[in-house]
């Protein structure tokens, strides 16, 4: 019976890993111990949930108890009081507990884009797995860097079985419609009515305008995203894959949303009107050629799903819209 210690657990992605692992025939022999910190999971059959801080060694040597795999979701974004307890010191007694566990097989890191800059930097070719770290300003996208080296240094110490999915934005139900409003319900950044003067907002926002984000030289942006059924695709088929041995992966649309197309497919399908923000950002494209060739891994969407999928959600009383974390 293989045992699998989800961290962040409540988030967004564990969430969706746990229902869909849990439905899936191929891992019936499969148990999932969630790990909660300020907001719990439900238990039942198959599941069950253990309350604390990943800080905390003697929290985290019980969860992992008879533990066979990990997948590594926990994170905190831009708090600084908080940020090292999770991704340095709770990442490392989850690695030391792997690596004096019998019964451990794999590790799973979520990763993201933070740790290459996301859009911050001039990226002048396809972002690969071995491009050299580069966090953007703040401390959430050095938390991303310091996971990865501390996972690939127990690689080459203890030589521990792990894997890192690396993912840009994680799109679920309609966050890809709200990270587009210029109201004060926009999902994530930039913000975009902090970008305009008060009036134009409102009058965008009353529209429906869709934001073009536009580089230094006014050319629009093309962002990285994923949806998370894309991502936990990608995780079921890394676990135990013997080709994802000690390997990271980017995760991530076969190509990045031009919000100048993406402007131009929703003045197409839903008469939206658009606007030009000249912003200091640069388009990227990370290549998820590798996850393609070594795990067989295919996205199912491309910049029309995650349009329709998201502009047709819709929301019932029992289903707030609740935001974990900023984007």
């Amino acid at each position: 019976m293989e045992r699998i210690l989800v961290t962040g657990a409540t988030g967004k992605v564990g969430q969706a890993f746990i229902r869909a692992l849990l439905a899936n025939p191929a891992f019936d022999t499969f148990t999932v111990r969630a790990l909660c910190h300020r907001r719990e999971i439900e238990p039942g059959d198959r599941l069950e949930m253990i309350k604390g801080s990943l800080a905390d060694r003697e929290v985290v040597i019980r969860a992992m108890d008879h533990v066979t795999h990990v997948l590594h979701l926990a994170t905190t974004k831009e708090s600084p009081d908080t940020i090292m307890d999770v991704a340095v010191k709770g990442m490392f007694w989850l690695l030391e507990a792997c690596r004096e566990s019998p019964d451990f097989r794999q590790f799973l890191l979520i990763g993201g884009d933070a740790a290459l800059g996301h859009f911050f930097y001039p990226h002048p070719a396809p972002v690969h797995e071995q491009q050299r770290h580069s966090a953007y300003p703040g401390c959430y996208a050095l938390s991303k860097v310091l996971e990865e080296v501390m996972l690939e240094q127990y690689y080459i110490q203890y030589d521990l079985c792990g894997t890192c999915l690396r993912a840009p934005w994680i799109m679920e139900k309609d966050d890809f419609k709200y990270q587009l409003s210029f109201g004060e319900d926009v999902f994530g950044g930039p913000v975009w009515h902090q970008l305009v003067d008060p009036e134009r907002a409102a009058r965008y926002r009353d529209a429906g305008t869709i934001p073009v984000m536009l580089d230094p030289d006014g050319v629009p942006v093309k962002r990285n995203f994923v949806h998370v059924d894309d991502l936990v695709s990608a995780i079921l088929l890394a676990l135990d894959h013997p080709r994802a041995q000690q390997q990271t992966f980017n995760i991530c649309m076969d190509e990045p949303v031009d919000y100048g197309e993406l402007a131009a497919y929703l003045q197409e399908s839903r008469g939206l009107p658009s606007v030009g923000i000249k912003t200091d950002f640069h388009s990227t494209w990370l290549d998820n050629a590798k996850a393609k060739f070594l795990l067989g891994w295919r996205p199912g969407y491309d910049l029309k799903k995650m349009v329709e999928s998201a502009w047709g959600y819709q929301r019932t009383e029992e289903d707030p819209r609740v935001v974990w974390y900023p984007g």
